[in-house]
């Protein structure tokens, strides 16, 4: 069982920067991606980030590449999303996931992951 508890996020104003923090109660496997989605009102949750813990492989939406950079320190099992040039269309809760299995095919859907944090609101205005 991993525990996910997300922080950093706020009400910033277009083109400012945020990181997020997802603090996990345990150190992920070797084996674990984990990934942070988003769902801004009234849509689905969507796939921003993806990093796999083993080799540190990250993955990306188009929308947020070169904006967005995922990462992780090991020593305190925490995954970081630092974003820039934020967009009001950035708007939207952020959740941290981790899976108890890396996929190359699969990492975009949220039903791959196993864990879920409590997610962190991000206001981006214009």
């Amino acid at each position: 069982q991993v525990l996910l508890v997300e922080s950093g996020g706020g009400l910033v104003q277009a083109g400012d920067s945020l990181r997020l923090s997802c603090a996990a109660s345990g150190r992920p496997s070797s084996s674990y991606m984990v990934a942070w989605f988003r769902q801004a009102p009234g849509k689905e949750r969507e796939f921003v980030a993806a990093l796999r813990w083993s080799g540190g492989s990250t993955y990306y939406e188009d929308s947020v590449k070169g904006r967005f950079t995922i990462s992780r320190d090991n020593a305190k099992n925490t995954v970081y999303l630092q974003m820039s040039s934020l967009k009001p269309e950035d708007t939207a809760d952020y959740y941290c996931a981790a899976a108890r299995a890396s996929s190359t095919s699969y990492y975009t859907l949220p039903s791959w992951y196993d864990y879920w944090g409590q997610g962190t609101q991000v206001t981006v205005s214009s």
